[in-house]
């Protein structure tokens, strides 16, 4: 344990950029187990990606395009910190908890609130190109 924490305190220790590939290299890390392990993240990839290309094409208006993006991220960033919530929860213990079960349904709820959030961005931003395109 104690070279554990000493191995951190070194981590944290860095100055500026000395820390970034380590922090690049983590990164990189928890997207690649979270793509493992999570179908929902590839399914959230599978369908955000192209949407992203399709507003960077067809949008105009650069800061709508960039909204559009950022919602999509929104949810994936949601995801992410929702598996790592599950994760240490599954760690802490395999028996029902209720404080866990809480703390798992409020990640969830995240989730879904961050994917409602992208598709009434989405709905609305489609809804308006409709609505000019029989103007």
């Amino acid at each position: 344990m104690e070279h554990e924490s000493n191995v951190a305190a070194q981590f944290k220790s860095r100055p500026g950029l000395r820390r970034l590939g380590p922090a690049l290299r983590y990164s990189w890390q928890g997207l690649c187990a979270t793509w493992r392990t999570e179908s929902a993240f590839r399914q959230e990839l599978a369908v955000g990606l192209p949407l992203m290309v399709l507003a960077w094409t067809i949008e105009p208006d650069r800061w709508r395009a960039l909204m559009l993006s950022a919602v999509i991220m929104l949810v994936w960033i949601v995801e992410l910190l929702n598996t790592s919530l599950e994760s240490l929860c599954d760690r802490m213990t395999t028996d029902l908890d209720p404080a866990i079960k809480a703390a798992k349904d409020a990640g969830s709820a995240a989730v879904f609130m961050s994917l409602l959030l992208a598709l009434t961005c989405w709905g609305l931003w489609l809804f308006d190109h409709l609505q000019n395109a029989f103007r």
